[in-house]
């Protein structure tokens, strides 16, 4: 249940958005003056976007394959 509350919580966010975020939890991970409890939270946000974005794209995978059937 908290899983799909925080995927509600990045609905809103473009694919760019998500990028973004992505790359800033990424370089906070690189760095060194990050504690185990942060980088816990910042790993379980990295698959939350994850998620997203694989949602995204089998959403508009779906959508293209439904056009191609319709154009054939």
């Amino acid at each position: 249940m908290e899983n799909e509350n925080i995927l509600e919580n990045t609905k809103s966010k473009s694919i760019k958005e998500i990028k973004e975020e992505i790359n800033q939890i990424l370089e906070k991970l690189e760095s060194s003056e990050t504690n185990l409890s942060d980088s816990t939270n910042d790993y379980a946000r990295l698959i939350t976007l994850n998620k997203r974005i694989d949602l995204i794209f089998k959403k508009r995978n779906k959508e293209i394959s439904i056009m191609g059937k319709k154009i054939k």
